[in-house]
């Protein structure tokens, strides 16, 4: 299908579906600049849930049992209707190609999605004349609108039910990457032992953002890329293929798993108008929101990204050549992830980040309100920041592991060289500030960025830009320049990506036009 670069204002729409809020932007192709951007909460959270069956469907039902606080789902139809008030942006646009991300569209006619990407949700098995993938589409108010159909809860990446000794169970994948709770197979094999009546209906499972991607473009099977299904487990990002057999020998429903598609592929096309967008609309296979996010800010071979928010992402990308070892080692901190192209990420995940001083601000305050004292906590955190710019060094030391690490869940915080001399409000934040910046060091150390041939770290996040403390101690840990004021944004990455693919399409084949 031939797409057409001669408008003016042609546009990549870009989705992420995420976990507490559902993104989508306006990507103007020939400028590559964002026209027009909506946020929504998705509010789709079932608290302490179980599914019963009830005749022919499942019925979702609150239990105030303490094993399911474990549990984190999101109800699918709720978290789709939630999704319709992000799409008045598209009022009157060309847009050319539709993209995905989630828990995970210039001159272009698609759509693509990014989301969860360990999430799952499964689909029930329909009869052949029933809509593809489970789903009603319903004209309101003039607007076309898909509704899901005979489809279970999601369960995120967040969901904890699948516990240490359940998950050393499991057969070995053959993967580079590890297996844990919340990945879409572990959940899948909870489910054999545990409620396996409940998969016995059910034809495919994927995650939220292949199901829209799905319905969109009418599929008849759930498509995933590489990015996605290395982080639902079992999953050989070498050969980009299942571990079908070691599945198949575990009794794991492998009829269940999705199949899988090149990263920046296209998975069909829009089957109806949406939104005003003409049926044909090109809809892209979901990525993952963390590659999106990255892509959204890297710019150059060159470039780390330092993400802070509440937690803290250090990454840069792996030469071509680079093939990831053939098993996980669990005592690394730094994990191999699939970028584009063959490509791979170097990434080391950090639990720690701007959760600490988020803690230490909510340790203050609780302090003071014991004295029967109110202070804002907004308060509390500009002063924090102002002491430590007045204390540029410190002897203490304070170790910022406050919520282990997923390479070493025992260890935790600690402070040590305390003295009379370096107790002030200036100290104790310049020390905790440091040791947050010196963990991300110690994951991902600098002389292993230099090998790497990293030149520039590009500085990103809410925690890192509100904090000028924290971007001294980058500086001084990571001898590199710093440059500050590209926020990732996922939704912005997934567009970026399938324009760029769309405009080396153009480049190359232009008698096609």
């Amino acid at each position: 299908m031939a797409t057409s670069l001669s408008c003016s204002a042609d546009f990549v729409l870009g989705m992420d579906l995420g976990t507490t809020s559902v993104k989508v932007v306006l990507l103007e192709a020939q400028s590559n600049t964002v026209t027009d951007s909506r946020s929504f909460p998705t509010n789709s959270d079932i608290s302490c849930t179980t599914d019963t069956r009830v005749g022919n469907s499942y019925l979702i039902t609150a239990m105030a049992v303490k094993r399911h606080r474990l549990y984190r789902e999101m109800n699918l139809k709720k978290y789709c209707e939630k999704t319709h008030g992000t799409f008045n942006v598209l009022s009157e646009t060309n847009v050319l190609f539709i993209v995905v991300i989630g828990q995970r569209a210039g001159s272009c006619t698609n759509n693509c999605s990014s989301g969860q990407m360990h999430g799952r949700f499964t689909q029930r098995r329909a009869e052949k004349s029933q809509v593809h993938w489970s789903c009603e589409w319903l004209s309101k108010d003039e607007i076309i609108r898909f509704i899901p159909k005979d489809v279970s809860q999601l369960i995120t990446w967040q969901d904890g039910r699948c516990s240490a000794d359940f998950l050393s169970s499991l057969p070995k994948p053959d993967s580079h990457l590890s297996v844990a709770t919340g990945f879409g197979c572990a959940t899948i094999f909870w489910y054999m032992k545990h409620r396996p009546e409940f998969l016995s209906g059910f034809s495919d499972a994927g995650t939220i953002q292949d199901y829209v991607v799905s319905m969109l473009g009418g599929l008849d099977r759930c498509v995933m890329t590489g990015q996605n299904a290395a982080s639902w487990g079992y999953f050989n990002t070498t050969t980009n293929q299942w571990n079908t057999q070691i599945l198949k020998d575990a009794g794991f429903p492998v009829h269940l798993l999705p199949v899988v598609v090149e990263s920046g592929a296209v998975a069909g096309y829009t089957s109806s108008e949406w939104y005003g967008i003409p049926a044909h609309t090109p809809v892209g296979a979901a990525l993952g929101d963390f590659q999106c996010s990255v892509y959204s800010c890297m710019t150059d071979k060159g470039d780390a990204v330092l993400n802070m928010s509440t937690s803290a992402q250090l990454t840069f990308g792996m030469p071509a050549e680079f093939s990831p070892p053939s098993s996980p080692d669990a005592l690394s901190p730094v994990a191999y992830f699939p970028y584009l192209h063959g490509s791979y990420l170097a990434v080391a995940a950090s639990l720690n980040g701007g959760n600490v001083m988020a803690t230490f601000v909510r340790m203050l305050d609780s302090w003071i309100k014991e004295f029967g004292l109110e202070v804002n906590e907004s308060r509390i955190y500009s002063q924090l920041i102002q002491s430590a710019l007045a204390q540029p060094n410190t002897d203490l030391t304070v170790t910022s592991t406050l919520l282990g690490e997923r390479h070493d869940p025992t260890t935790s915080g600690s402070v040590s060289q305390i003295s009379p001399s370096n107790l002030s409000l200036g100290h104790v934040t310049r020390a905790v500030c440091r040791g947050i910046i010196e963990n991300m060091a110690t994951m991902m150390p600098p002389h292993s960025l230099q090998a790497a041939g990293v030149r520039c770290i590009i500085g990103s996040g809410s925690a890192l830009s509100c904090n000028p403390v924290l971007q001294q101690e980058v500086e001084r840990v990571f001898p590199f320049p710093v440059v500050y004021g590209k926020d990732v944004d996922s939704a912005v990455g997934v567009a970026m990506v399938f324009k760029d693919q769309l405009m080396t399409f153009v480049s190359e084949t232009p008698d096609l036009l």
